[in-house]
């Protein structure tokens, strides 16, 4: 597949959300509005702690 989908833990909130590893927007919690994830042109920047890989089927 092209791309993965993390399981990401906001360092503000705990919030725990997925999130797509090349996203082409800046992602925020939904919780707190944290920045979570930076687009960076290809593989994006995480910035909450990544928890695990979400299995896709």
């Amino acid at each position: 597949m092209a791309g993965s989908f993390y399981n990401v833990r906001c360092p503000d909130c705990e919030n725990e959300q997925v999130v797509f590893g090349k996203a082409a927007s800046e992602i925020a919690c939904a919780v707190c509005g944290h920045t979570l994830v930076r687009p960076t042109g290809g593989k994006a920047e995480i910035e909450g702690d990544v928890i695990e890989a979400v299995e896709q089927r």
